[in-house]
């Protein structure tokens, strides 16, 4: 039986031929995604910027969500979130941080619970199932706490490729990674969705999906430098990623199938977790054929010195023997 197939075993496309092209676009995407970071910034959830998270279930099975945002506008506690996840009677409320310290929040929060205890007051009780308060100076700390932790997942990234393979394929894996992630942020600052915990999670995992897609590239390049020894090295990478493709472009069609899912099903909390994961795919699909292997051609890469096959040469053969 034969397993489904996107691209023809005698498939052969000139991917380097396009690299200068690729390297522009990309270059535009990340001056672009950098240039609206700094412009815009990014809409930091209450994780980063302090607030409280109130979960509740509320007696009725689809509440009305207008008439929640209402009552509680009229408190003036600022720009709250009011969203359902899970079942139509499930809400989470965000509060941005209050002025004030510790008990001015308990009193916001008391005051939320008072508006919404007297609006379904008709209907039964608020189940209040969670209530999380996230103080300023923990939002900072987590702010530098998530920058570290990609920062640290690079540099790993980094040394293990260096030694798995050569410093070359080390330093273009990180260009091709440093690339997703500076991308998938500048999609968060154009959009405005909100950025969180789970943001940073999803752009660690994107980049730990990218490389994964790398790796299989390179060592097929790797493969094919000892096998190709007099074939220049652009045929050969060529060659290399086209060997790949059809596994590339697989994977990620599965990948994405299942984010779908989560994305339709899924509601609203982790939404943003699945935006991000489903854009760092195909941004890390692009790169993995478009930026990895060019980026590697141009630091350079010395051809095997082991024996080859049909491109070795006699003189070479009975060097070798």
């Amino acid at each position: 039986m034969r397993g489904i197939q996107f691209i023809p075993d005698d498939f052969s496309f000139d991917f380097l031929r396009l690299r200068y092209v690729a390297f522009v676009l990309s270059a535009l995407l990340v001056i672009g995604s950098i240039g609206l970071t700094v412009e815009k910034g990014l809409n930091f959830g209450i994780d980063f910027t302090g607030g409280t998270v109130i979960e509740i279930k509320t007696p009725t099975d689809a509440p009305v969500l207008s008439n929640m945002r209402a009552v509680l506008d009229e408190l003036g506690l600022g720009a709250m979130s009011i969203q359902t996840f899970g079942e139509p009677d499930d809400i989470l409320i965000r509060l941005p941080q209050q002025a004030g310290d510790n008990d001015a929040q308990q009193a916001a929060i008391e005051r939320v619970k008072e508006s919404l205890d007297t609006l379904f007051a008709e209907d039964g009780a608020v189940d209040y199932r969670r209530v999380e308060y996230v103080g300023p100076q923990v939002g900072e700390e987590l702010k530098k706490a998530g920058a570290l932790a990609v920062l640290y997942s690079l540099i790993g990234i980094l040394v293990y490729i260096s030694f798995r393979f050569e410093w070359q394929f080390g330093l273009a894996a990180i260009v091709a990674l440093a690339h997703d992630a500076i991308a998938t942020i500048g999609f968060f600052a154009l959009t405005q969705m909100e950025f969180n915990l789970s943001t940073v999670a999803a752009i660690l995992m994107i980049a730990g999906y990218s490389i994964n897609d790398t790796v299989v590239v390179f060592d097929r390049i790797r493969e094919n430098l000892r096998k190709y020894k007099k074939k220049p090295l652009i045929e050969l990478f060529n060659l290399s990623t086209n060997q790949m493709l059809s596994r590339t472009l697989m994977t990620s069609f599965t990948t994405l199938l299942a984010l779908i899912a989560l994305w339709y099903f899924g509601g609203d909390v982790i939404r943003g977790f699945i935006d991000a994961l489903i854009f760092g795919i195909v941004i890390g699909t692009y790169s993995s054929v478009f930026v990895a292997a060019p980026v590697l051609l141009f630091f350079g890469i010395r051809p095997a010195t082991e024996e080859g096959d049909d491109t070795t040469t006699e003189e070479e053969a009975s060097a070798s023997s």
